[in-house]
């Protein structure tokens, strides 16, 4: 070979072996659906499925244990004796096409505002795990520091677009001051949108406090910058501290998730198609309700869904019936035009181990293909939510990626292209060397870093690492990279004054 073709062929091989191993941390942008969704449903199932919504909001009501919703229900004429309010479908239907079928959250940096629903999708990391699995791969207790780290992971992880807020409980800063340090952390360690926590009314208007440090009141009522979860009691239950929390953020304008916390079997009938009747009457009357505290505020559709064994009570997470009810759930959420979210790569298993791949692969797809526009949870979460592992946590990010290129469809922009080199390389030749590959090849197939496809040989070489062991060297490599972004020293200033402040008037031991 000439030595100058030679010299060629080496500096296009150098090119793609930097291409390969240069960092790349910028954010996808929000996943835009480019493939069917799956809808097991016909036209005369969803009106079914709707019916008997209504019917129990009509017949059986829902307990709104608040006297506040209760006097805010009562006041626009709804059917309240006690704490049982009873919707009619006309009104249930009025309040809640008010609600916008598209989320635009605004992020502090610009380039990392997303849209969500109308087709399109995000993808959030896990919450709520008191114990971690960390860097060692020890299961203990998590940490501030803990939870600085994973917000760091988040914002490195190209198909993240959160940082979501207490990916893992902060237990060495006093309950009462925790939501306050877990706010900070979600808004300074990334610059793309978070979670507010809603663990009470008071809490949650502590996080509208720094949101509207962080971004100003008034641009903070004009654009949603911040979602929070509200869960619902199951069956047919929602709470004061939960209700009181979704008035501090829907007031301002700020989207809840509106998640009944499904147990099927033991919260719902133990039928898959009657539990998400269920279902979703719980989570129409608490969108409706979103509408009464401010008409036109952002709401999305939520629920967290687990099926529990006939055999021992325990919850389980993977199963077919939490794909088919992901499915139909899609579909209701569409019948309604209002964005809807889910949770994603759930599993129970103890370690990073083929039960947790296998549940968290099944919850993912589920999630995808049922067009889910607030993919919740979809990093980090094993033993039902108890730890959050950070090998798990960097592959499920990964994951993500690779079914948000899925999700993508297929691409024809370069199929002319391509039949061209057929002709070019012909019988017997290969594509490698030819200028389509050389500059197609980045995209042309997703490449995972942290799944390893070489030889076994290769692989005893360097060393059999198992995949737990490549996800926390990788964690570790991208925490002594991480680079945090900039923010205005007054507005850090200012949220930490503010920080100061409430702690001294928030009891250590207050909720």
């Amino acid at each position: 070979m000439p030595k100058a073709a030679l010299a060629t062929r080496r500096g296009g091989r150098d090119a793609r072996r930097t291409l390969r191993t240069e960092r790349k941390d910028t954010m996808l942008p929000s996943l835009k659906h480019g493939l069917p969704y799956t809808e097991p449903m016909n036209r005369e199932e969803i009106e079914k499925i709707h019916n008997a919504s209504m019917a129990i909001l009509e017949e059986v009501g829902v307990d709104f244990r608040d006297p506040v919703a209760l006097e805010d229900w009562r006041t626009i004429g709804a059917d309240v004796d006690g704490e049982r309010v009873r919707l009619d479908r006309g009104l249930i239907m009025e309040l809640i096409s008010s609600i916008p079928s598209k989320i635009t959250l605004h992020a502090r940096n610009p380039e990392h505002t997303v849209p969500l629903g109308d087709g399109r999708s995000i993808f959030v990391p896990m919450t709520g795990a008191p114990f971690i699995r960390d860097l060692e791969d020890n299961r203990r207790w998590g940490s501030l520091e803990d939870l600085n780290n994973f917000h760091k992971l988040s914002h490195m992880a190209p198909a993240l677009h959160s940082t979501a807020h207490v990916i893992c409980e902060p237990m060495d800063v006093a309950v009462g001051h925790r939501h306050l340090w877990i706010t900070y952390s979600s808004m300074v360690h990334s610059d793309k949108t978070f979670m507010g926590m809603s663990t009470s009314g008071e809490n949650a208007e502590d996080v509208m406090e720094m949101v509207k440090i962080l971004f100003g009141a008034d641009y903070v009522d004009s654009h949603p910058v911040v979602t929070a979860n509200i869960n619902g009691n199951s069956p047919l239950v929602w709470d004061e501290t939960m209700l009181g929390a979704m008035r501090a953020f829907t007031r301002h304008n700020q989207p809840v998730l509106c998640s009944p916390f499904v147990l099927g079997g033991a919260n719902t009938p133990a039928s898959t198609v009657p539990a998400v009747a269920q279902l979703n009457a719980e989570a129409l009357s608490a969108l409706a309700y979103t509408q009464v505290v401010r008409k036109g505020a952002p709401a999305i559709y939520g629920h967290y869904l687990s099926t529990v064994s006939m055999a021992s009570g325990a919850p389980m997470a993977g199963t077919p019936e939490i794909s088919l009810m992901n499915f139909m759930i899609g579909q209701m959420a569409r019948f309604y035009d209002v964005p809807w979210r889910t949770s994603n790569t759930l599993g129970g298993a103890k370690t990073f181990d083929a039960q947790a791949g296998y549940e968290s692969a099944t919850t993912l797809m589920a999630a995808c293909l049922a067009g889910a526009n607030y993919i919740w949870h979809s990093a980090g979460w094993n033993e039902g939510g108890l730890h959050c592992s950070t090998a798990k946590f960097v592959v499920d990010a990964e994951q993500c990626a690779m079914a948000y290129r899925m999700m993508e469809g297929l691409r024809w922009d370069d199929f002319d292209e391509a039949l061209a080199a057929v002709r070019d390389v012909g019988p017997g030749g290969h594509y490698l060397g030819h200028p389509h590959t050389q500059s197609n090849f980045q995209r042309a197939f997703f490449m995972p870093k942290l799944l390893d496809n070489n030889s076994i040989e290769q692989w005893e070489a360097a060393g059999a690492v198992e995949t737990t062991g490549r996800a926390l060297d990788f964690a570790k490599q991208q925490l002594n990279q991480y680079e945090r972004p900039a923010l205005d020293p007054a507005v850090d200033e200012a949220l930490r004054n503010y920080i100061a402040r409430r702690e001294g008037e928030i009891p250590d031991y207050a909720a």
